[in-house]
């Protein structure tokens, strides 16, 4: 593994460590689900809908 790392530091690349969500946490998916039910009741939900609708290619996922 350090021989690896050493490879990658030489070319330019260095180790970042990322915290995400530990989805298998009962109170983790609680809190998401309370938080896309607000998003969802949200004034501006059907205009930014329109706007993600119109701005992505949706090719691309082809």
């Amino acid at each position: 593994m350090a021989s690896r790392r050493d490879r990658l530091r030489a070319q330019g690349m260095r180790p970042v460590q990322h915290w995400v969500p530990d989805l298998r946490d009962p109170k983790m998916l609680k809190q998401i689900r309370r938080e896309g039910a607000l998003l969802s009741k949200h004034p501006e939900n059907a205009a930014i809908d329109d706007w993600i609708e119109a701005s992505y290619d949706w090719d691309a996922l082809k």
